[in-house]
């Protein structure tokens, strides 16, 4: 009997693009909370905006980790501190 887990709306992540803004629940070490997507494919390649660390995720693990989704290359990333902070 085949006892694979179901997928279930939690777990899937909607369509993601390149240079899509994730924010994560938990911050990175160097303190940041938003990554880019660099990479699509079974993994997902993200960069650090805020140090520039480049990381390789599941899928399944980056829809587990993933607080919210913001649009390519997006420039007001609500609640970010250094948003227009020249």
């Amino acid at each position: 009997m085949d006892r694979s887990p179901t997928l279930t709306p939690e777990t899937m992540l909607p369509d993601l693009q390149i240079n899509n803004i994730i924010r994560m629940r938990k911050p990175h070490p160097c303190g940041g909370y938003e990554w880019k997507v660099t990479r699509l494919g079974a993994d997902i390649g993200l960069e650090c905006l805020t140090c520039g660390h480049r990381v390789m995720l599941t899928r399944r693990e980056l829809a587990r980790r993933t607080k919210t989704i913001f649009g390519p290359d997006s420039g007001n990333i609500p609640g970010d501190k250094h948003a227009n902070s020249e």
